[in-house]
């Protein structure tokens, strides 16, 4: 019979495993090697002389971050209390040693990367881990005020602010984007007064259109949003070929390895669009089972939030599990036409080592969240 460890009043079950999530993850994780390898063979071949060469990382990656998840399962959740100002200190300095010469990395017009050796790290994905532990610990450290404007809105926004700006200056709005959002959900649950919220929201409308306009390429984005085929050469070939992709997978899609958008006319296919990609090679059937992944991910992080009796693990799972299926929600639908461009990975199968890590890391918090209760 399996026993208990007692930590800071916490009994957590060693050995349990949300099986359920685990599975979830492992399988997308799975797929997201060998879809990386089927997106980006030929490119990797043409620019690095070896179709292996994403591979090689993507798996890497994978293996690194079934180590983290493993080790983050077994520090207790409520050990963050204690590293929330640390984390969101180091995550601030991160974002600014960006402006650092010498320490970063520029790609597509966007520095959002450190560089340090061989090893590039984006501090933008760390920001996020670090503001979703400091609103978990806020919100519940602030419950019995947290109507009050200046105790549950102000500090929490104030915070959110200084990501933004420090982001926004990359840049790198499919990021600002999510952290809006996330902190938005965790103080609406948190119990954040709805004339707070909403007033936010009204405000920023004009702000958001000032800001969308007040670039041509800008501009240019959300009209081939709205219509793609009138701009076929330029702003509008990504998500022309995207929907080439999916309609030629039908129902059972070509078969992997048999794609033909991402022989350089897909610009990204391994990264921001490699759900595109099993769209035409796995089809409606690859599809619509990523989606029941995503789902029962989504399905466990809930219920482990509902079932955590501590205010400060529950904000958490609701945290870690909103980032997840967030972010996955925009790169689908930008994929799908459904929303503008806004460069983000699909969470586990798209390439990228800090992406993925991070998103390693929590869930395993998540499931240290799950497998403890309150002694």
């Amino acid at each position: 019979m399996e026993k208990p460890i007692l930590h800071n009043n916490q009994t957590i079950k060693s050995g349990t495993y949300d099986i359920a999530l685990m599975f979830s993850v492992l399988f997308l994780v799975g797929i997201g090697i060998v879809m990386v390898y089927s997106a980006s063979s030929a490119l990797a071949l043409k620019k690095f002389g070896s179709d292996l060469y994403f591979l090689k990382k993507q798996a890497f990656f994978a293996l690194v971050g079934i180590l983290i998840l493993v080790v983050f399962k077994h520090i207790p959740y409520r050990s963050y209390r204690y590293l929330t100002y640390p984390l969101l200190l180091l995550s601030i300095f991160f974002l600014i040693a960006l402006h650092i010469p010498g320490l970063s990395y520029t790609a597509g017009g966007s520095t959002r990367w450190l560089r340090i050796g061989s090893f590039t790290f984006q501090p933008s994905e760390f920001a996020r881990f670090a503001l979703i532990i400091y609103l978990a610990y806020s919100l519940n450290k602030k419950m019995a005020d947290i109507k009050d404007f200046y105790i549950g809105f102000l500090p929490h926004t104030i915070v959110l602010s200084v990501f933004t700006l420090l982001i926004f200056i990359q840049p790198d709005f499919g990021s600002i984007v999510i952290l809006g959002m996330i902190t938005w959900l965790m103080m609406f649950i948190g119990g954040v007064r709805w004339l707070h919220l909403i007033t936010s929201l009204a405000l920023l409308l004009p702000v958001a259109y000032l800001f969308l306009t007040s670039a041509q390429y800008r501009v240019s984005r959300l009209m081939t949003f709205l219509n793609p085929w009138q701009y076929p050469t330029d702003e509008g070939y990504q998500m022309i070929h995207s929907f080439m992709a999916f309609g030629s997978g039908g129902i059972w899609g070509a078969g992997i390895g048999k794609g033909y958008q991402k022989l350089f006319y897909l610009p990204e296919p391994h990264t921001d669009f490699i759900f595109s990609v099993i769209g035409e090679e796995l089809g409606l059937i690859g599809v619509l089972f990523i989606l029941s992944l995503y789902l029962l991910i989504l399905w466990r992080g809930i219920s482990i939030a509902r079932n955590t009796k501590d205010l400060f693990g529950a904000f958490m799972a609701i945290g870690f599990t909103s980032a997840i299926i967030l972010q996955a929600c925009i790169n689908m639908g930008v994929t799908l036409g459904l929303l503008p461009t806004k460069g983000l990975t699909l969470p586990f199968l798209s390439y990228g080592g800090t992406s993925l890590l991070i998103n390693m890391a929590c869930v395993g918090v998540l499931m240290n969240i799950g497998a403890s209760r309150s002694a």
